[in-house]
């Protein structure tokens, strides 16, 4: 495995007396470079994870071995080993909605797509070249998983309101919180995509509450998230002035109201899907 490059500080040398040592003097002016350094080497390392995980996703699905059935079967176990194996299947079922949701309006944009493929904690993915060749295409690619996926699990309310059975009530929160999370405006989430369509500002402010949640929320998966994020926003931000990206965002004020339309009217009918579907629970239930 490659090792990240470090530089390490140079060796402490004497100062040159500059004259009488006069009272006071003898404090040690602080170093930086003890700090800045290791930080340094620690994100030069981050980045080159980065770097190879999205090469790892890219190359993934060009393996016979991982195809869709395959990945959702070794997810529905991993879930399983969790929450049992009738959530863990509709769970899965749910993320296979969603990203059939980018599959199809990718195919509508003319760009081929591969079918969904599942890794265990981390969802699901899918590869493709591009996401339309502009803004608006991403914005649209990148709405049209949460759409499909918040259909999915208001499907199951009414299902759930027939059977009584609260697997499906917890299944249609689930589904629309997940859809809601994806819903931050940052890069790689369907949010970020969103924000390609309005302004890449929107980003930042994703990136902070994304930043805000991973430590009040930690778990493994946040940081990770958050590394993608943050290395997305950086290089989108280093080109936003260049020839090509201000062709790429270049949308009309219509289609920018369309997108922050429907970006909003999805957040708050997710968060009123998540109310109505929500399951208070006590320490006395089974």
């Amino acid at each position: 495995m490659e090792r990240p490059e470090t530089t390490l500080p140079a060796p402490m040398q004497p100062l040159p007396s500059e004259g009488p040592i006069q009272p006071g003097s003898g404090r040690k002016k602080f170093d930086w470079r003890r700090i800045f350094a290791p930080l340094g080497a620690i994100g030069l390392f981050l980045a080159k994870v980065g770097a190879k995980l999205k090469l790892l996703l890219l190359v993934l699905p060009k393996i016979k071995l991982f195809t869709t059935s395959a990945t959702m079967l070794v997810s529905v176990g991993a879930y399983t080993l969790i929450w049992g194996w009738k959530f863990a299947v509709g769970f899965v079922l749910l993320l296979f909605v969603h990203e059939m949701g980018h599959v199809i309006q990718l195919r509508r944009e003319g760009v081929k797509a591969s079918a969904p493929m599942f890794i265990p904690f981390l969802g699901a993915v899918i590869a493709a070249r591009s996401f339309g060749g502009n803004a608006l295409s991403e914005a649209r690619v990148g709405l049209a998983g949460p759409i499909l996926g918040s259909l999915a699990s208001a499907a199951l309310i009414p299902v759930a309101s027939a059977t009584g059975n609260h697997l499906f009530t917890a299944l249609a929160f689930t589904g629309f919180f997940l859809n809601l999370f994806n819903l931050l405006p940052v890069v790689p989430l369907d949010g970020g995509r969103a924000m390609a369509a309005l302004s890449p500002w929107m980003w930042l402010l994703g990136l902070a509450a994304l930043a805000a949640l991973t430590f009040a929320f930690p778990n493994p998966i946040m940081p990770l998230i958050l590394l993608l994020g943050g290395l997305e926003t950086w290089r989108r931000f280093q080109h936003r002035n260049t020839p090509e990206a201000q062709e790429y965002h270049r949308v009309s004020t219509l289609n920018r109201v369309l997108v922050a339309g429907v970006y909003l009217a999805l957040i708050v009918l997710l968060a009123v899907g998540m109310s109505h579907t929500h399951i208070a629970r006590t320490f006395g239930d089974a």
